[in-house]
């Protein structure tokens, strides 16, 4: 079985090695400063409520808090094949989100033709998408807490399938939109579990580059998805959303479960065991089993919050960050791109196939590129480029619209449509794309970051949910007219961006804490 398990990762050992960050571990083990932030946080008052805060939604986890155990231990005497494959699994299901996010876009011509459906049918068909993942999203935290994070993975997995089976059997505009609805749903619980659980399990060297690799394989999946929709009737693309989904269940029996979840619900032996899998049969799990522990008895002492707590004066910054940067991720236009691409290039005079394969191939290198650098570039450079090159893309757009509508140098309509197009893909992945959540986990006290990530991810969904809702009916309004109101609310975000957002690179979440207080 062993040998069997080994041989399974192989393949992602490859695809993460590629995308893997050194980093050195301080060799001495520091007073937590978890405890001090308890501390602080106890002086300024209790804060009460009822909210389930995920382990590592709110707080980075043990390593990031500088309670460290030495590479030495977790590195040279232990192999970490398991967790490699741990994440393999999980990202199966970044790689089913990222198929329900890429499916509309390939196929609007072909279901609109087949089911006779109106604009505003496929308009509903396309949106509800982002509807169901902000139910997903909002339900995720309590199921990954109530039945675990393989639990929740598995939940996710069974909306996801029950959903494709609807849209490859629908004869009509209900049938699709329920089927959408219920992928939407397992998206949304993915969006939350996947991240949540690589980071549960990963050791801190190792981290970022495989908390990353969520994000890169929703690129793949929409990528592949455009480029095998080109040629594929809808309803065959419909099934090959099931093979993720396949993949992950077969895959869970092979892992084990989240170590710190087990902590948490006072599952000492199945803990220990998990721990012990991950990092290896010669590896000492005792100083990071404590270090655990520690989090988690901490943890529990901490003052629960209410959503109201968010808006108090000593919170207010947090939020504003957080929400804000959510706000302009969506409303930039992402969404409604993405989802009707098929149909903007083909409105612009450009062959759909050609172009839209050519978006898929440029989004994933970028989005590679982008999990190695953001730790050396730092967040607010990232977010500046990429706003900036948003602004940029969204005119050229809407120049190739306007001479297109105004019968103006025609020859230049389509080298002006694809070049914006891919501009604008290229600028998002580079930086709003995956920045803001980065951010987003870092800025929040510990205590509020349950609720305050609920919050932030609620606005990200519901933002989605309208841009793509309201894109067709844009387009139709005015088209070149769409593309300049998403330059208009991208320059916006450089200005949030330049004013509100901090640096957060390089400091420990007391120093940012410290930061945005002041």
């Amino acid at each position: 079985m062993e040998d069997t398990k080994q041989s399974c990762c192989t393949a992602f050992i490859h695809l993460a090695s590629s995308i893997y960050v050194a980093s050195s571990y301080v060799k001495e083990r520091k007073v937590s400063k978890l405890e001090k932030e308890t501390m602080a946080i106890e002086d300024n008052g209790n804060v009460h409520g009822d909210v389930t805060i995920p382990l590592l939604e709110e707080g980075k986890n043990i390593g990031d808090e500088e309670n460290v155990y030495t590479d030495e231990e977790t590195s040279g005497k232990a192999s970490l094949w398991m967790v490699y494959l741990s994440t393999f699994v999980a990202v199966c299901g970044s790689f089913a989100f990222g198929s329900s996010a890429g499916y509309s876009s390939p196929t609007q011509t072909a279901i609109t033709k087949d089911l006779s459906l109106t604009l505003a049918e496929y308009s509903v068909f396309g949106s509800i998408l982002t509807f169901g993942a902000m139910i997903g999203a909002t339900t995720s935290g309590p199921i990954a807490d109530f039945i675990g994070r393989k639990g929740a993975m598995r939940t996710a997995t069974g909306f996801s399938v029950a959903g494709w089976l609807a849209i490859y059997f629908a004869k009509g505009a209900l049938s699709l939109d329920i089927g959408r609805l219920a992928t939407g749903y397992g998206m949304g619980v993915f969006s939350y579990v996947v991240p949540v659980f690589i980071a549960e399990i990963a050791p801190k060297n190792l981290r970022g580059a495989l908390t990353t690799a969520n994000q890169l394989m929703i690129c793949c999946a929409v990528s592949v998805a455009f480029i095998i929709g080109t040629v594929l009737t809808w309803r065959t693309l419909a099934l090959t959303g099931l093979i993720p989904c396949a993949i992950l269940l077969f895959g869970l029996f092979f892992i084990p479960e989240s170590p710190r979840w087990l902590a948490k619900i006072g599952h000492e032996k199945e803990f220990e065991a998990a721990l012990q899998d991950l990092r290896g049969k010669g590896a000492d799990i005792s100083e990071e089993a404590a270090e655990i522990r520690d989090y988690i008895e901490t943890l529990e002492r901490l003052p629960k919050a209410k959503m109201l707590d968010l808006f108090q004066r000593r919170y207010f910054r947090s939020v504003i960050i957080g929400v804000g940067l959510m706000v302009f991720q969506q409303f930039g236009g992402i969404n409604g791109i993405c989802f009707y691409l098929s149909n903007i290039f083909e409105s612009a005079g450009v062959s759909p196939s050609i172009a839209t394969i050519t978006y898929a191939i440029i989004q994933v290198p970028i989005t590679a590129l982008n999990t190695t650098v953001i730790d050396k570039a730092g967040r607010k450079p990232l977010l500046l480029v990429s706003s900036t090159g948003l602004v940029l893309a969204c005119i050229l757009s809407g120049t190739s619209f306007y001479l297109k509508d105004h019968n103006l140098a025609p020859s230049s309509v389509p080298i002006l449509a694809v070049t914006g197009i891919l501009m604008y893909i290229g600028s998002f992945s580079a930086g709003m794309g995956a920045v803001p959540w980065v951010v987003m986990s870092e800025i929040f006290p510990i205590n509020i970051k349950g609720i305050a990530g609920s919050l932030a991810t609620l606005v990200n969904w519901f933002g989605a949910w309208a841009v793509s809702y309201t894109f067709n009916f844009l387009m139709s309004w005015s088209s070149y007219g769409t593309f300049i109101i998403y330059a208009a609310i991208n320059a916006v975000a450089i200005v949030f961006v330049i004013t509100v957002v901090p640096e957060t690179k390089g400091k420990t979440l007391e120093q940012i804490q410290a930061a945005i207080n002041a």
